[in-house]
């Protein structure tokens, strides 16, 4: 039988294990850096997402945000309650995706990729990889392109490396800024304003395909647009 003291060697040398384990497989997840130039987005095979006078192909999930045509441009409106994703009503599974958006009023947003809803009691809830558009009240972040998990584990691709520094300065806070999302298998790379931005493989491919939706965030403010919405399926 063991003593106390031996029990107490035993217990430190499992948690000083684990815990060198939890560091090795930390430092073992280094971040891919994107290095690609961005698609050339004037290929005739891109396919307009958006006619510039109705939401026809699109539906709105998860909360009750109100979105619009207002003079061209797809217009959405923060309100309280859960945020609130227009998505398109058909699947992709490898595509270039390009968007441009601007805020008229600070919210934070972004655009989900293969996304999906998972049915939970009390709604149909967004879940999937989201590229992130910074709201412009978080000026110091500067995490635009950067890869979330909406409502499944947060996020998957921070822009944390030095090499990200670009970004911090990537968005026009007055004018229109161009997203662009390319999907090859569980490859998933961005761009903002042309800019490589992520580099996130999805390991257990756990988002095999999906709709795009276009997110307004549940707040007290926040008005975007977007325009030149086009996807060119691989």
């Amino acid at each position: 039988m063991r003593t106390k003291q031996q029990i107490f060697i035993l217990c430190s040398a499992i948690l000083i294990g684990l815990s060198t384990l939890a560091q090795n497989n930390q430092k073992n997840k280094k971040q891919l850096l994107n290095t690609d130039k961005e698609p050339k987005l004037k290929s005739k095979k891109f396919k307009s997402l958006f006619d510039g006078e109705t939401l026809n192909g699109w539906s709105p999930k998860q909360g009750t945000m109100k979105f619009e045509v207002v003079n061209g441009d797809i217009v959405g409106t923060c309100s309280a309650g859960p945020s609130t994703f227009l998505c398109t009503d058909k699947t992709y599974t490898d595509f270039i995706f390009t968007c441009e958006m601007k805020w008229e009023v600070d919210g934070n947003s972004g655009v989900q990729i293969r996304s999906r809803i998972r049915k939970d009691p009390d709604r149909n809830t967004v879940i999937g990889p989201q590229a992130e558009m910074e709201d412009l009240a978080k000026k110091g972040r500067g995490w635009s392109g950067g890869i979330y998990g909406q409502n499944c584990g947060g996020w998957f691709y921070p822009l944390k490396a030095p090499e990200h520094r670009l970004l911090k300065n990537a968005i026009d806070r007055s004018g229109w800024n161009r997203l662009t999302i390319k999907v090859v298998g569980n490859v998933f790379k961005t761009w903002v304003n042309g800019i490589p931005a992520a580099h996130w493989i999805d390991e257990e491919n756990e988002y095999p395909t999906g709709f795009i939706g276009l997110q307004v965030h549940g707040g007290k403010q926040g008005i975007i647009h977007w325009r030149n919405l086009k996807i060119r399926e691989l």
